[in-house]
């Protein structure tokens, strides 16, 4: 008889961390359990305490624990394998259930939680294989009298009943309500289900029990009682891998790249949801904005109509972010539905636009902003102007002038300028529009023009182009759908038709409103699901102010807010709010708002950051050689002692490039460290710790991350921004939210170990 095996997301989770030749064992063991699950060499057994769970032999030590969920109509077998550990580690009281709340199978393990806590309720683990070193760990005696606890119950607020009805499972209720310490707790739910997890650490973290219901358990319920008896229905309501030959490469890859893109069960209504219209999400660092949106573009391929097109884009506004986004899509969807998706970010995605309506060799070159600052800096010091500054009028221009498409001086009289601090009266707009004339003159004579205003134009030619798909729409109803071929041909257009079905944008928060508009007229406003936008403005690091409803994208009553972290630990989640934790610093929320990160929670717990002080740059250098010789000694190799390559999960984080250079410098001459320097294009080399300033990070992740140069006068650069203090108050603030901002995103990078140090005094953004 043969049998078809499925790998429960625990199991998975804990074959990552085996050794390789017990994983090449595992393998053996699928095959001969696949062919017959009654051979005799797998001395396949039921254990005591739940007759549903068998335990198998996969070698001499370790042990398969399986549960069969139903048989097909030509007789095959169908058995989930819920845990991979060692024989000492299985014990007769392990349980496997289906939970009464999402329907899904859940395997309970209390093997790991502590010893006083299995007291307090009576509980005494019994070895599945007792031995000597069995016995000793757990020995069978009768428990300790249950004594009077002098700590108050950590949930002493809530009853067993209140648990139940959140989802709690069964078996860790009495448990939950009896630990009085909060390390307690994360033993206790170290072996429990995903929900039970999130359920005990947000009562725990002071989230109400409404909010629990609303946040953790609405998004996962079922909706229906499911039978507590089928696990043959369970099963297909549970995240489970086939186990062939693909998996054995997911699994030999290790759990880093597992993490990356693990979808929350909460968070799949937002992914396969149908909208109709835009639609946002937003939250914290960590809650898996960016992992949604990639879901987001796997769940919309999945509904393509067969074809070869791409009708699928995905953008975001870097270009290093865009690489790491193409890689973990990769490892999602599959190569032939991957093709028919659009991967670009923002500015190529303008350029392409361009070259399509620019007459070959009338194209300009492309400038960053810092070209045009210096060009704005001549014309006032040979217009002798000492009026205005150059970073002013070069951000007026940007964000009022090319944000809003103002075509004219007197449209220039009737802007609004929300954000732009001090008000200006009608003369001043008047000199300020000359000078802006006179600039742009300047940088067209040059053949130049900055991303901004490249931006600006695409969204002209979309908008031309949208114009006229409408049109043609329009005419062809008049006429009663005849075919428009030849019209077509006479206008010049090859297709007129939309460029995207479908579009999902990654860290909105710091696209220009051009961009905005060139998005929404490349999908079909008519059409659902046309935009999928996931963006958190307390990430925004660049000054691109924008308001989505003034920009035709309505996304009023369909938007989300995630505030559970599922990358970023407890203590590194504290030390990071508290740096945007600014009673004088509001945030937007893309929609003439405010937003706000109240309820933003982790349900992970970790090393509590790391801060240390320097007396000078190079002492600090050299104290970070050695924070980072240990980590990668750390992660050389992995719990069971096997080697593992420690590269691309290290990274270190500065401010400015000179320091970028500084520490790559140091740390290859003196420790003996390899580097790769974050770039726009993605790391450069393939050296084992990853070095950029603060914006490259944005959007990556490492399970270790040192910030350098932490220090007063870097953080925030205070030589360039204090004489804002008193000249432009209202700069000067967006100065400091910036500079919050991007100090905020650095630390939310890391999962597991986060050191910050500095020398001299200390960011007055760090809470010490």
């Amino acid at each position: 008889m043969s049998a078809r095996l499925s790998l429960y997301r625990k199991a998975e989770q804990e074959l990552y961390k085996l050794d390789r030749s017990v994983k090449a064992q595992f393998y053996d063991f699928c095959h001969i359990f696949r062919t017959n699950p009654d051979q005799p060499g797998l001395k396949k057994r039921k254990l005591k305490g739940d007759s549903r769970i068998w335990s198998a032999r996969v070698n001499q030590s370790y042990r398969a624990l399986v549960t069969p969920t139903g048989v097909d109509p030509d007789g095959t077998e169908n058995w989930l394998v819920i845990a991979v550990r060692h024989r000492r580690d299985v014990y007769e009281e392990l349980q496997v259930a289906v939970n009464r709340v999402t329907g899904e199978i859940e395997f309970v393990d209390l093997a790991v939680v502590g010893d006083s806590a299995l007291r307090r309720v009576g509980i005494t683990l019994t070895p599945a294989e007792p031995d000597e070193a069995t016995s000793a760990v757990a020995p069978q005696t009768a428990p300790e009298p249950v004594q009077p606890e002098a700590a108050p119950a950590l949930l002493a607020a809530y009853d067993a009943g209140q648990l139940r009805g959140l989802g709690v499972a069964d078996q860790l209720i009495d448990l939950a309500l009896a630990v009085t310490e909060s390390e307690e707790l994360d033993q206790l739910v170290e072996g429990a289900p995903l929900l039970s997890k999130d359920i005990l650490y947000g009562l725990a973290a002071g989230m109400g029990i409404d909010e629990v219901r609303k946040e953790i358990t609405k998004p996962v319920e079922l909706g229906q009682q499911p039978d507590l008896d089928d696990f043959a229905a369970a099963v297909t309501r549970t995240k489970v891998t086939a186990v062939d030959d693909d998996v054995q490469a997911a699994i030999d890859e290790g759990d880093f790249r597992a993490w990356k893109v693990f979808l929350h069960r909460s968070q799949e209504r937002i992914v396969h949801r149908h909208y109709k219209g835009p639609a946002r999400v937003s939250g914290g660092p960590g809650t898996g904005k960016t992992i949604v949106a990639l879901h987001r573009v796997k769940h919309l391929t999945q509904e393509l109509s067969p074809g070869h097109n791409k009708p699928i884009l995905l953008t975001t506004f870097t270009k290093n972010l865009t690489t790491d986004l193409r890689l973990r899509l990769a490892s999602l969807v599959e190569p032939e539905l991957l093709a028919r998706v659009e991967i670009a970010h923002i500015d190529q995605l303008a350029a392409r636009v361009l070259g399509e309506n620019t007459a070959p060799g009338r194209g300009k070159q492309r400038v960053y902003d810092h070209v045009a600052l210096n060009e704005m800096r001549q014309l006032l010091a040979e217009l002798d102007d000492r009026r205005w500054e150059p970073e002013f009028l070069v951000e007026e221009w940007e964000q009022i002038i090319l944000g809003q498409s103002v075509p004219t001086r007197t449209a220039y009289f009737q802007a609004r300028r929300a954000g732009r601090g001090r008000a200006l009266t009608r003369p001043e707009r008047n000199h300020i529009w000359k000078l802006i004339e006179q600039f742009t003159a300047r940088l067209d004579k040059l053949g130049v023009e900055t991303w901004g205003q490249a931006s600006e134009r695409a969204a002209r030619f979309e908008i031309e182009r949208a114009a006229k798909i409408k049109s043609r729409r329009a005419y062809k109803e008049e006429i009663g759908g005849k075919d428009l071929i030849h019209r077509d041909n006479s206008s010049g257009m090859r297709y007129l038709g939309y460029r995207y079905q479908h579009i999902v944008v990654d860290e909105a928060q710091d696209l220009r409103p051009a961009h905005w508009k060139m998005l929404r007229a490349m999908a079909d406003p008519d059409l659902p699901n046309d935009l999928f936008i996931a963006g958190d403005t307390h990430q925004r690091i660049y000054d691109h102010q924008v308001t989505l409803g003034a920009l035709g994208i309505n996304i009023r009553g369909r938007s989300s807010r995630l505030t559970l972290s599922y990358r970023t630990t407890k203590e590194i989640l504290v030390q990071a709010m508290r740096v945007v934790d600014d009673k004088n610093t509001t945030y937007d929320d893309l929609d003439d708002g405010t937003d706000n990160l109240a309820g933003y929670r982790s349900v992970l717990h970790g090393p509590a950051p790391t801060l240390v002080p320097y007396r000078t740059w190079d002492d600090e250098l050299a104290g970070l050689a050695t924070t980072l010789a240990s980590w990668r000694d750390e992660l050389s190799t992995n719990e069971n002692g096997a080697p593992s390559d420690p590269s691309g999960r290290i990274a270190v984080c500065v401010a400015d490039r000179d320091m970028v250079s500084q520490a790559m410098y140091y740390l290859a001459t003196k420790a003996g460290i390899t580097c790769a320097e974050l770039t726009k294009d993605g790391p450069k080399g393939n050296g084992e710790v990853h070095v950029g300033t603060m914006h490259r990070f944005k959007g990556l992740e490492y399970q270790r991350l040192a910030i350098v140069g932490a220090s007063d006068g870097i953080i925030p650069q205070t030589s360039r921004i204090d004489r804002y203090r008193t000249e432009d108050p209202p700069r000067y603030e967006r100065e400091q939210r910036k500079a919050r901002s991007l100090l905020f995103v650095a630390t939310t990078r890391a999962r597991d170990a986060l050191n910050i140090s500095w020398h001299d005094k200390p960011s007055p953004y760090l809470p010490l």
